[in-house]
C-alpha cells in the first residue's frame, strides 16, 4: 500500500500548482478562488471574494456555487495540501481549468497580498441563521451583509408589517420605521406586526416591540413623524434601501424623488381590495415611479383605503415580495424587479408581469431632472392602484 507521502507526491504530479502571486493574477483574469479550509480557519482571515466551501462539502456544494464547468478555479487551503486533493476532485467532476495554490493562505499572506478578517458570527447567530449558512448564495458572507444592512420601512401598516417581521427574522441588522400613526383595532385585520394589547400606542413603537422580541440582533430606529420635504432627505440618507409601504400617491412621489436624489434603491408595493403590485426602482438603472405614473389620478378616481377596503391577507403576499426583493439587493443575488411590474390578483390567484421602460423625459430622472425637492408639489390622493397595473 502506498504511504501518505507517496500519495501526496502522486497528487502533485497530476494537479497543476501555482504560487500566490500567480493565483492573484488568475483572479484578476476571472478565476474564482475556492477556500476549502474549516470555518475556524476562515475566521482568522480570508481572501476577499473567495467562496468558502469546507473540504468535506466541496463535491456536494461546488455545483451550486460555480455552475459553469469552464470557469477557471483556484483552490486553496492553509498550506497547499488539502487543496491538492480538492482540485483533483473538482477535475474529476468535470471542471476543466482547476489549479491548487501552493503554500495556501499562509503563502498568500507572506506574499503581501490583500486579505481580511471577516466579522465572526457568534455561536447563537450560527444556530439562528443556520439555514442561511447552508445556502451557497447566502452563506456566512451573505449573512454578514444582512447584519450590516440598514433598511428603512416607510409605513408600519399592511405592507410594512410582514416586511418588517421577515426582514428582522432574516437578520437585517438595522430597520428604520417611519410612521406617525397609532395602533387602532381596525388595523389588526392586516397589520400583523401589531397586537390587541398594543392598541393606542405609536405604530413605530409597536413594531419595535415585535421586532426586538423576534430577533434581538436587530436595531430598530423609530421615526415617529410624517415624511415631508423638510425631513425626507435627512432620514433617507441614513439607510441603504428604502421599502415603500405607503398608501397614498403624495408620499409615493416624495419617496421616489428623495430616493432618486440620494441614489437609493426603492422597493415599492401597493394594494387595493384583491389586487397588489410590486416593483423595484434603482435610480438611473431602469424607470422610477414617475416614469410609470407622471401624475396621480384625480381624487374622485382614487378612493382611500378606508373607503375602498382591502383583503386582510393580500398585504402579506405583497409585503413578502418586497422583503424578498430587499434581501436580494442586500445579498447581490438573483434578478430584482427592475423594469418589471409584478401584479397579483388574489381572486384569480394569478401573477402577471409587465415590462417597464424608463422615460427620457421623466420629470424626476430624465435629462432635466431637478436637484432638490424645493419646487416640487405633493398633492395627497388616495390609494387606488393605477390603471396600468391592473388592466
Amino acid at each position: 500500500m502506498p504511504t501518505y507521502q507517496e500519495i501526496l507526491e502522486q497528487k502533485r504530479a497530476t494537479v497543476r500548482e501555482v504560487d500566490a502571486r500567480r493565483s492573484a493574477q488568475l483572479r484578476e483574469q476571472g478565476a474564482v478562488l475556492i477556500d476549502v479550509r474549516e470555518q475556524d480557519e476562515v475566521d482568522q482571515g480570508i481572501v476577499p471574494g473567495a467562496i468558502h466551501i469546507p473540504r468535506g462539502y466541496l463535491e456536494m456544494r461546488i455545483e451550486e456555487a460555480v455552475r459553469d464547468r469552464d470557469t477557471p478555479l483556484v483552490v486553496y487551503c492553509a498550506g497547499g495540501v488539502r487543496s491538492l486533493f480538492g482540485a483533483e476532485s473538482l477535475t474529476e467532476l468535470g471542471y476543466r481549468d482547476v489549479v491548487s495554490m501552493a503554500g495556501g493562505f499562509s503563502g498568500w499572506k507572506a506574499a503581501g497580498l490583500p486579505w481580511r478578517v471577516p466579522q465572526v458570527l457568534t455561536p447563537d447567530q450560527r444556530r439562528r441563521y443556520s439555514r442561511h449558512l447552508l445556502i451557497p448564495e447566502v452563506g456566512e458572507e451573505g449573512q454578514r451583509k444582512l447584519l450590516d444592512a440598514k433598511v428603512l420601512l416607510v409605513g408600519a401598516g399592511g405592507l410594512g408589517s410582514p416586511a418588517a417581521l421577515y426582514l428582522a427574522a432574516a437578520g437585517v441588522g438595522t430597520l428604520g420605521i417611519v410612521d406617525d400613526d397609532v395602533v387602532d383595532d381596525s388595523n389588526l385585520q392586516r397589520q400583523v406586526v401589531h397586537t390587541t394589547d398594543r392598541l393606542g400606542i405609536p405604530k413605530a413603537e409597536s413594531a419595535r416591540i415585535a421586532i426586538e422580541s423576534l430577533n434581538p440582533d436587530v436595531k430598530v430606529v423609530k421615526h415617529e413623524t410624517r415624511l415631508d420635504k423638510s425631513n425626507v432627505l435627512d432620514i433617507f440618507a441614513q439607510y441603504d434601501i428604502i421599502l415603500d409601504g405607503t398608501d397614498n400617491f403624495a408620499t409615493r412621489y416624495l419617496i421616489n424623488d428623495a430616493s432618486v436624489l440620494l441614489n437609493k434603491p426603492n422597493v415599492h408595493g401597493s394594494i387595493f381590495r384583491f389586487e397588489g403590485q410590486a416593483t423595484t426602482f434603482i435610480p438611473h438603472d431602469g424607470p422610477c415611479y414617475r416614469c410609470l405614473f407622471p401624475t396621480p389620478p384625480p381624487p374622485e378616481l382614487a378612493p382611500s383605503c378606508a373607503e375602498a377596503g382591502v383583503l386582510g391577507l393580500l398585504p402579506g403576499t405583497v409585503g413578502m415580495i418586497q422583503a424578498t426583493e430587499t434581501a436580494k439587493l442586500i445579498l447581490g443575488i438573483g434578478e430584482p424587479l427592475v423594469g418589471r411590474l409584478l401584479t397579483y390578483d388574489a381572486l384569480g390567484m394569478e401573477f402577471r408581469e409587465l415590462r417597464l421602460s424608463r422615460d427620457p423625459e421623466c420629470p424626476m430622472c430624465g435629462s432635466d431632472a431637478p436637484t432638490s425637492l424645493v419646487d416640487i408639489e405633493y398633492t395627497d390622493v388616495g390609494c387606488l392602484i393605477p390603471a396600468l397595473a391592473v388592466r
